[in-house]
């Protein structure tokens, strides 16, 4: 189906994503691109009925401002300036900035409201059909909500030329690869290969400290692993990815700096052997939820608590020890038992805990002991880029506290982190 689309100017703002979302919930879809976008980019670029110039403060780079294109400039199309060269700011209000998008989008630039998960369904399958034709598809299936989407997406697609691949690569939250292999190979059915590669991965980060030394070794690891298993079939060239919209902005464009590279966007090998098939790249997180129900999965596969592409190995703060990984988590696995008791499951986004390389004295059996702490980290958000602290009950916390330090080796102390997004990010690596 024929696309309008609205595109995002970034001059430095840091709200970009917050827009596109905006505008998306009018129901029309929107990206966010360059400033220079050049004439043949615009044409290339499906369905575009206006553009929206974003100002923001980090609008200098290498020492020039950054200004529209001409290209854009010339196009005849709708421009709407905000924070750009004395234009209009953004209304705090927002009954008032919603009616300022809507005038623009809707009464200005005409854009039809067809942006919904029953049509972004209908033509990802078919996009999907036209890109892999009778191949077969290699798919990393974690079991979060975005390879989970992929898989069903996939399966409606192609059918059994979908191969899921479950790597176990140690850095897994206790009893997460037999609930995987569980739910997709005896519930849903799937074409699943378990592979256990814990030694493998963990062979590679030995003594690696360095967060984004970490996620591209995890990412690289990851491409290896599914290149041999698909060295054991036949008629495998596509590689399925669960990347969404948030990944590709955070990873950094030219206007945006780099917030944190993710595994499935700066840490693929040059020569990966497989052309990528990422049919959900183009949402945030929520429409991703959406596009699951849509798809007919189950409110509890949907509404799966997220986890990181590299897993605990994010978690396990500088250079990963199994001690540590283990403490970790058996801590994890605590914290979400008692969130589970208390019904914060149901209202808390993400919540998990962070063992970092440092030790702290404390006392355990009338003695001196030096051991870790353990940071719980429970957060509310609907994009992932911004992400608010849920307040928990002080009872809560206490029994948390007292299971962790007399349940888990290797901890003496529990911290609570109360810093929201931004400044800080989700993960702390």
């Amino acid at each position: 189906m024929k696309q309008d689309m609205i595109v995002i100017l970034d001059l430095g703002s840091e709200d970009s994503p917050k827009i596109a979302r905006e505008i998306r919930a009018l129901g029309v879809y929107s990206e966010i691109h360059p400033n220079d976008l050049t004439a043949e980019q615009i044409a290339a670029l499906p369905g575009v009925k206006g553009f929206v110039v974003n100002g923001g403060p980090n609008n200098v780079v290498d020492g020039e401002e950054l200004k529209v294109s001409a290209a854009v400039l010339e196009s005849g199309l709708p421009i709407l300036y905000v924070d750009y060269e004395g234009a209009k700011c953004w209304p705090e209000d927002d009954a008032e900035r919603e009616a300022m998008l809507r005038a623009f989008v809707l009464d200005e630039c005409k854009a039809e409201t067809n942006w919904n998960m029953k049509n972004f369904i209908a033509d990802q399958i078919e996009l999907i059909r036209r890109q892999v034709g009778d191949k077969k598809v290699l798919l990393a299936l974690s079991g979060g909500v975005d390879s989970s989407v992929v898989a069903a997406l996939l399966l409606k697609a192609i059918g059994d030329q979908l191969v899921c691949v479950h790597v176990n690569h140690g850095l897994l939250r206790k009893g997460e690869p037999e609930q995987v292999v569980e739910v997709f190979r005896h519930n849903l059915h799937a074409n699943l290969i378990y592979v256990d590669a814990t030694d493998r991965f963990l062979g590679k980060l030995e003594g690696v400290a360095d967060p984004e030394k970490k996620r591209k070794i995890i990412g690289a690891e990851f491409i290896r692993v599914f290149e041999e298993e698909a060295r054991k079939l036949e008629g495998v060239k596509f590689l399925g990815q669960g990347t969404i919209y948030p990944d590709i902005v955070e990873s950094g464009t030219k206007t945006n700096k780099v917030v944190k590279s993710h595994h499935n966007v700066g840490g693929l090998p040059d020569d990966l052997q497989f052309e990528l098939v990422e049919p959900v790249r183009q949402l945030f997180k929520d429409e991703v939820r959406a596009c699951g129900l849509e798809l007919g999965l189950p409110a509890d596969m949907v509404y799966r608590q997220p986890f990181p592409g590299p897993g605990l190995g994010v978690r396990c703060l500088g250079a990963i020890t199994r001690d540590r990984l283990e403490a970790l988590r058996e801590s994890d696995a605590i914290l979400r038992e008692e969130f589970a008791n208390a019904g914060l499951n149901k209202t808390v986004w993400q919540y998990f805990t962070i063992v970092p390389d440092m030790k702290s004295v404390g006392v355990r059996d009338n003695a001196r002991c030096d051991e870790w702490p353990a940071i719980i980290r429970a957060v509310n958000t609907i994009d992932a880029m911004t992400a608010s602290i849920e307040e928990i009950d002080w009872p809560i916390l206490h029994k948390i506290t007292s299971r962790i330090v007399n349940e888990v080796p290797g901890i003496n102390r529990v911290c609570y982190d109360l810093t929201p997004k931004p400044t800080g990010t989700i993960e702390w690596e």
